[in-house]
């Protein structure tokens, strides 16, 4: 047990504690985001099964096993209809991330917009007038939102007491407030699903609790048949005792939504959802251990190409040579699943290689491989190497022609500029005949051309001193025939 633990400490690279905090800031907001939600059940029971699941794998259990493998190989599809909403906003959420909203307001505000809130629902209630009015949270309403006119007025007593009069065309809607703003009224909300769990609720009831559980919005609800203010937020609605409860309760939420404190944000941070960052981090260690972490190391035989590089300019390696080798690699089954072995190869240096026949141990060195993966071997571990120094020689260029000249020229000398090349072949070549020939030259065009510029042909094992190919400028000069004389 300890020589494992030891074991699993020596190959703990920064790599995994980067893989592990990553996991568990993922984990983490998932269990915030699901904490307050209805659909938190239906999550936490398919957590349940997944760790069954695991226990299943662990001790072998065979029919488990192959029933809850069918079951995940379609949990995507049933996770996206149970949390179909959910997942929705939590995208809204990230979309909404680092965006710069003008959304700060100062305390004289907040006091002003919930003083002004507070007292229009106690009036409207004491006269038994129906009311529901929705403030904007963080997340977008445009899609929960139907009908109703847009206003942008600024928010006042009198403003929503004329909005909400029996007389008005938008006293059944709901008034959407942003800020110290009144957006829009006569809006239409979506009914909640759940209204039965809360006992008979009406029609504006209903409406703020479906609101409340698809958006972090809040609804003030005044009741016109017992006078009373209702207030609906995070998936629940109840009634509040007085005007007094009202005035604390937007309060807290004008804060939570623009803080004025701002020094301490990461201290602050980690001292929120201490227990759900706490479970998350276990969590992401037990599926770093399970998954990510291998005890067992396997081996795999991978036949890699031979790369020849840096051989100096004036050796020339002969042929047959080596091309390939099987390298034997070690390391976790995971890792191998990142591996390219496309990319693998052995890279020979020939920097220091005399010339002749010589033997070169292929290393473990000469291998590029992942960190998290070592080479075992090489087969085979030698190879042979013959390498020559190449002879430096003189060759005469020569020009070649094709067709005939045109009716009337004729010529009279082809010179070639070089007319000479300096090369370097290798001694298999000493004593041959080595041609440098130029493409054929068409004579066909000596009427419009004189001067040609032709490619050179040669034989493949030779180099050019300097290592570029000479460019050959080639003239014919020409005369004209006399005509024939006539008797």
């Amino acid at each position: 047990m300890i020589d494992n633990a030891l074991t699993m400490l020596n190959t703990f690279r920064i790599q995994d504690v980067l893989d592990i905090a990553i996991i568990s800031v993922m984990i983490s907001a998932l269990l915030i985001w699901f904490k307050d939600r209805a659909s938190r059940f239906v999550f936490w029971g398919i957590t349940l099964l997944g760790v069954v699941y695991g226990l299943a794998r662990f001790f072998q259990l065979y029919l488990t096993t192959v029933v809850l493998q069918a079951f995940f190989a379609i949990l995507l599809f049933v996770l996206v209809v149970i949390f179909q909403e959910d997942l929705r906003r939590f995208f809204e959420r990230l979309a909404l991330l680092g965006r710069f909203r003008k959304r700060f307001f100062a305390v004289a505000a907040f006091s002003e917009g919930a003083e002004i809130l507070t007292q229009t629902a106690a009036d409207l209630a004491r006269k038994k007038v129906g009311a529901l009015i929705v403030l904007q949270g963080h997340d977008p309403l445009d899609r929960h939102l139907t009908g109703g006119s847009n206003l942008d007025g600024l928010l006042s007593h009198p403003l929503l007491e004329s909005i909400f009069d029996p007389h008005s065309i938008g006293h059944d809607g709901a008034v959407l407030v942003d800020g110290n703003r009144v957006m829009r009224f006569g809006c239409h909300l979506p009914l909640s699903a759940n209204a039965a769990q809360h006992g008979s609720l009406g029609l504006r009831h209903t409406a703020a609790l479906g609101l409340s559980e698809r958006s972090d919005a809040i609804c003030i609800v005044v009741s016109e048949e017992r006078g009373s203010i209702s207030l609906a937020q995070g998936e629940r609605i109840q009634e509040i005792a007085n005007a007094s409860a009202l005035r604390i309760e937007l309060e807290a939420f004008f804060a939570r939504r623009a803080p004025l404190a701002k020094t301490g944000s990461i201290i602050r941070w980690l001292k929120e959802n201490q227990r759900e960052k706490v479970i998350a981090i276990v969590l992401a260690c037990t599926l770093w251990f399970v998954f990510g972490y291998q005890r067992e190391t396997i081996r795999r035989d991978f036949t890699v190409p031979i790369e020849y590089r840096n051989a100096p300019a004036e050796l020339v390696l002969e042929e047959p040579k080596a091309t390939e080798a099987k390298v034997m690699l070690m390391g976790h089954a995971q890792a191998f699943q990142l591996l390219h072995s496309e990319n693998l190869k052995i890279s020979l240096d020939l920097a220091q290689l005399r010339p002749g026949r010589q033997e070169v141990a292929l290393t473990r060195t000469m291998v590029k491989t992942p960190s998290n993966l070592a080479v075992a071997g090489i087969s085979p571990e030698r190879i042979t190497v013959v390498t020559s120094r190449l002879i430096s020689m003189t060759v005469p260029i020569e020009v070649l022609t094709e067709n005939i000249p045109p009716q009337g020229i004729a010529v009279q000398k082809i010179t070639s500029t070089p007319a000479e090349a300096r090369v370097l072949i290798p001694r298999k070549l000493r004593g041959k005949r080595i041609r440098i020939l130029t493409e054929p030259i068409d004579l066909a065009l000596l009427d419009v051309q004189r001067a040609f510029t032709p490619s050179l042909r040669y034989p493949p094992d030779i180099q050019f001193a300097g290592g570029k190919t000479p460019v050959v400028r080639v003239v014919v000069k020409t005369r004209q025939k006399s005509a024939p004389s006539r008797r």
